[in-house]
């Protein structure tokens, strides 16, 4: 993880409840989607969403990332460039500047 100190305290709180035994990759993944699900949910009828209800659903997206990064073993900094280099090379610039088209339609 990017924060070592958030690692050790999210592992900590999670052993203190003893929640390891429910988070498997497949449950941390379905926890991924029902939070992102409601995060989405504050927008659902207008751009106007309440800033701390969408703070409190992305953190809850972010936990369960971190979450399952650990549990997978990877860093997410590293997933993250890893992914940017691949997606640079999708969507060079010249092609990409300014336009939300798919890089297969560049």
């Amino acid at each position: 993880m990017a924060d070592e100190g958030l690692r050790d305290e999210l592992r900590e709180f999670v052993t203190e409840r003893d929640w390891a035994q429910f988070h498997s990759p497949e449950n941390l993944a379905k926890s991924i989607s029902i939070e992102a699900a409601e995060l989405l949910e504050c927008f659902q009828w207008s751009a106007d969403a309440d800033d701390s209800r969408v703070h409190a659903e992305l953190a809850d997206v972010l936990t369960y990332c971190l979450l399952l990064a650990d549990r997978l073993g990877v860093e997410p900094v590293d997933l993250v460039r890893a992914k940017l280099a691949v997606t640079r090379e999708k969507y060079p610039i010249d092609k990409a500047r300014g336009r939300s088209t798919k890089y297969d339609q560049l």
